[in-house]
């Protein structure tokens, strides 16, 4: 059973979303839907524990051998991001079941397909980061894609709608653009096969189809993680979308584009010709700090404020991106441990407005007055995860923009290292106009508001202390990041 699994990390969530189907609402539905992420995450666990012991895992889909079969290929950075999603999979699992059954524009017999397109997008995401194969990177993507479109559109606001369809189109122009870079690769090389495709390319590189190919996937996933300026579909998609979605798609969406980014720009195009003859890091830098204070400042002036935090995620982009033009060990590290880390604080974030959206029906800023009084445990874990997204010490989200200072500074870029210090403070403001409604502002007089229950409670607590923890305890976060960052340049032992 070790030895099968990639293929079961992939087989169970996707056997089990039909399955969900077929189940009459209640608990014996997501009790399925619970068991399959929790079996996901225990073998991303295990998966890169074997991976951290004995080095890549190669697994031929069927026994058939590259470039005639599929490849699954785990080694420690798409390991690290299986573990992220898995993990975030099963928390927000755990916290959607009263979500679903009280707060999603669903009839009640058909809250079953809910989870069903739940686990496709978990099945989409992990096959997205466990596959050694380009072609079925876009394949998983489409799975992940379609079935986020339908997650978001289940927002009680209207809204959501148009939300959805915005994102549906620009998610299909930039499939479009990844399917057509693909394209291009296998003209040029005859292979779909990831470690196929880095040993062919460099006999091609020079070619205009490849510099195209480049070109194609770069915008194409740039438009997936919400890069700025490609990232307008994000905002009301975070905004409108329920709860559980919103904090699942935010904590793991991007983060797997992410991880896309990295693998085709550092394993199959390699360094060299990403940054040395394509010079990207000279657009991803100026892209990346533009981001990271626009969409800070614009965060300051939202009174929505699931919208305020989607703003505040195009900026962390920006911090991964900023990571990547450094093209260093330590700037790889700071953008995938902030991987790991923007997971937990934007998780615990969204699920705690998930709390106040239960309780209040809003998460208007102007409605949250006296929130903190009558929900203490609530923003007790909002304040938890806005610490951490501001970088406070020992949070998680200090330990990544730690690495991202040291690395700018290793450049001589003391500027960037300065604007990364600024923005921080600019989410102590944004962060603190919602402590100060919730905590310092009188509720209205016919404002009865009583604590979440339990279970939304406590798995948005298990991701605020997780936010704490990792900011003590980095040998996951900052130490197997390093690893993945020393692999992907080749400077590993």
């Amino acid at each position: 059973m070790i030895d099968h699994l990639p293929a079961l990390q992939i087989v169970i969530p996707l056997i089990a979303a039909p399955l969900s189907a077929l189940f009459r609402p209640g608990r014996a539905v997501w009790l399925l839907a619970m068991t399959a992420c929790g079996l996901s995450l225990l073998i991303a666990s295990l998966l890169l524990q074997q991976v951290l012991t004995q080095g890549v895992i190669s697994y031929p889909m069927g026994s058939w051998s590259a470039p005639w079969g599929i490849e699954y290929r785990i080694d420690a950075a798409n390991a690290f991001v299986l573990l992220i999603v898995a993990g975030i999979g099963a928390v927000v699992m755990a916290f959607a079941r009263t979500i679903v059954e009280q707060r999603i524009r669903l009839p009640e017999y058909k809250q079953p397909w809910f989870y069903t397109a739940y686990l496709l997008c978990l099945t989409g995401l992990l096959g997205i980061t466990i596959t050694g194969d380009a072609f079925n990177v876009f394949v998983f993507l489409e799975i992940s894609s379609l079935s986020s479109y339908v997650l978001i559109s289940l927002g009680r606001d209207r809204r959501a709608l148009t939300a959805s369809y915005q994102y549906l189109i620009m998610g299909t122009i930039g499939a479009t653009f990844i399917l057509i870079g693909i394209g291009l690769l296998y003209v040029m090389t005859g292979t779909l096969n990831m470690m196929d495709l880095a040993a062919r390319i460099p006999a091609v590189a020079d070619t205009r189809t490849i510099r195209a190919a480049f070109a194609f996937l770069t915008i194409g996933v740039s438009l997936k993680l919400a890069l700025f300026p490609l990232h307008l579909w994000l905002p009301n998609a975070y905004a409108y979308a329920p709860s559980a979605v919103t904090a699942f798609l935010a904590a793991t969406a991007t983060k797997v584009a992410v991880y896309v980014l990295l693998r085709f720009f550092f394993t199959i195009f390699g360094v060299d010709f990403s940054f040395g003859t394509m010079r990207l890091d000279l657009v991803l830098l100026p892209l990346a700090l533009v981001g990271i204070f626009s969409a800070s400042v614009v965060a300051i002036f939202q009174t929505n404020i699931k919208r305020m935090l989607a703003y505040s995620s195009v900026a962390q982009i920006g911090y991964m991106i900023l990571g990547i033009s450094l093209v260093s060990v330590t700037g790889l590290t700071a953008t995938i441990s902030h991987l790991f880390n923007h997971a937990l604080m934007k998780g615990a974030l969204f699920m705690a407005l998930g709390c106040i959206s239960f309780r209040i029906g809003t998460v208007q800023l102007d409605r949250m007055a006296g929130v903190g009084r009558a929900m203490p445990w609530t923003m007790g874990a909002f304040v938890v995860g806005g610490l951490s997204l501001i970088g406070v010490p020992l949070t998680a989200g200090f330990v990544s923009k730690w690495y991202l200072i040291v690395g700018a500074l290793e450049k001589g870029w003391w500027p960037v290292a300065v604007l990364v210090l600024i923005t921080s403070l600019l989410a102590v403001v944004y962060i603190w106009r919602v402590v100060e409604t919730a905590y310092f502002k009188p509720a209205p007089e016919d404002h009865v508001v009583s604590e979440a229950p339990l279970p939304l409670l406590i798995p948005t607590w298990a991701l605020a202390l997780a936010n704490l923890y990792f900011g003590l305890e980095t040998s996951i976060n900052a130490g197997v990041a390093r690893k993945a960052a020393e692999m992907l340049l080749g400077v590993g032992p």
